[in-house]
């Protein structure tokens, strides 16, 4: 579980900051899928997709909510 303990050591600034990245990648990426448009990685999807979800949790669990 290293990527979660390196997020969890991370402020909640930072985590935010990471979140919006995330957020628009994923944008990007299902905006190539829904345009007709093929993908390098269809892997990347499900990886930021968790990404996110470990990102909320760790947020939720510090009593902020996004």
């Amino acid at each position: 579980m290293k990527e979660v303990d390196e997020l969890r050591s991370k402020n909640n600034e930072e985590l935010i900051d990471i979140l919006n990245q995330v957020n628009s990648e994923i944008f990007k990426l299902m905006r190539t899928i829904k345009s007709g448009g093929a993908i390098e990685k269809p892997g990347r999807i499900r990886v930021l997709k968790r990404t996110r979800a470990r990102i909320l949790t760790i947020l939720r669990e510090r009593g902020i909510k996004i």
